[in-house]
């Protein structure tokens, strides 16, 4: 892959794992700060499923993060972009699509294949 593909994926992830970072740190703020007591429980239920929810969503943006600074350890090694499976190179329109990708879509069919048998 040329240096400057790697270079846009690179500052992508640097600058979505900044952006999911500060969402995360304003969650945390807003959740401790909010020390509001509803009497009534509806509402109550209500501002805990809303904060189930909020948490749900930043487990979801850690796992990505986390994602993310592996695909960053993989630009450094020089593996970003070649699958994980066959050892070919992942096309670029499935990096743009999915930047955390490890395999190329030929290998990701034969995976999901073999989910869905499994589930069956």
């Amino acid at each position: 892959m040329k240096t400057e593909q790697l270079e846009y994926f690179r500052n992508l992830f640097n600058q979505k794992i900044e952006e999911l970072l500060r969402d995360a740190g304003r969650t945390v703020s807003e959740m401790t700060d909010k020390t509001e007591s509803f009497p009534d429980l509806t509402d109550r239920a209500s501002q805990e499923s809303d904060r189930n929810f909020e948490l749900r969503i930043r487990d979801r943006e850690r796992k990505l993060i986390k994602k993310m600074k592996e695909a960053l350890a993989r630009i450094d090694e020089g593996t970003f972009g070649v699958c994980e499976t066959c050892g070919k190179r992942i096309s670029e329109k499935r990096l743009l699509a999915r930047p955390v990708t490890t395999l190329c879509i030929e290998c990701k069919k034969k995976q999901e294949e073999l989910e869905k048998q499994k589930g069956d």
